[in-house]
């Protein structure tokens, strides 16, 4: 296999299992760069799973992965932190290290062993946490942090990272809504005005449909259907996808199609 021309990621018949789970199956998947997309399905369908498979955290015993024209699995751990970030839904860390601390870890791809910070890391540090609002979080200890504070700074070390591809897995979770608006807000700006990736899982679909150019809908282990929000975010789709009684109505105070849930 070899990747078409212009794509940013190509896999084709990937699979993978836990133990006698399979909960990957034979799924085919393109990627373009440039674009944001959310990854939708029901629980156990295989969203973080994928998301793992395209950070390179897992390798598929089955099928291929190619990213910028190279088998995935050809990079190293330093060429892909260069190219990728991924912001979890959970972040754990037992040591008390300063929020900055954390913050600064997004560029130690580009930094020298055993090299002090830059006045370039320094600079970027500071943008991306006045971006992601915890300036006023920077001298304490990550592990006195509620879990939204947490996750705001790994949004902002994810930002710090300078990767051409970010992604979020359910990442928006732990945050109250203004954050989540404001953090999806940035990502949507990546991707406008600097031509990143941008590929989230969500479980909110209609936070999902504000931002994304793409949806890609998952069940049991494949993607179902795809394509650009607007198309396949339906009442049919709906049905199929989660089981559930649907209207989709356009809104104009978001520019977005939304659900309306139906009993």
């Amino acid at each position: 296999m070899s990747q078409p021309a212009g794509s940013l990621y190509q896999m084709e018949g990937l699979g993978f299992a836990y133990g006698a789970r399979t909960v990957i199956r034979n799924l085919d998947l393109r990627i373009d760069p440039g674009r944001f997309y959310g990854l939708l399905g029901p629980n156990g369908c295989g969203k973080t799973t994928l998301l793992d498979l395209m950070a390179g955290l897992r390798r598929p015993p089955q099928g291929s992965i190619w990213f910028k024209g190279h088998p995935l699995q050809h990079y190293s751990r330093a060429q892909l932190a260069r190219e990728l970030a991924l912001v979890p839904q959970n972040f754990y860390i037992d040591f008390g290290f300063r929020v900055h601390e954390v913050v600064r870890m997004g560029r130690y791809p580009y930094m020298p062993r055993f090299a002090p910070p830059r006045p370039e890391d320094h600079d970027a540090v500071a943008r991306v946490m006045r971006e992601t609002d915890i300036v006023d979080l920077a001298h304490q200890p990550v592990t006195s942090l509620s879990g939204g504070e947490r996750q705001r700074v790994v949004f902002a070390r994810a930002l710090a990272q300078d990767a051409a591809v970010i992604l979020l897995d359910e990442a928006t979770s732990n945050l109250d809504i203004r954050h989540a608006l404001q953090l999806l807000g940035l990502m949507r700006a990546q991707v406008t005005q600097r031509q990143r990736t941008v590929i989230a899982v969500f479980q909110d679909i209609n936070l999902a449909a504000m931002f994304c150019d793409i949806l890609l809908f998952m069940q049991s282990g494949g993607i179902v259907c795809q394509g650009e929000t607007a198309q396949v975010l339906t009442a049919e789709n709906l049905a199929m996808v989660f089981g559930v009684a649907a209207r989709v109505i356009y809104r104009d105070a978001c520019r977005a199609p939304q659900v309306v849930y139906t009993l």
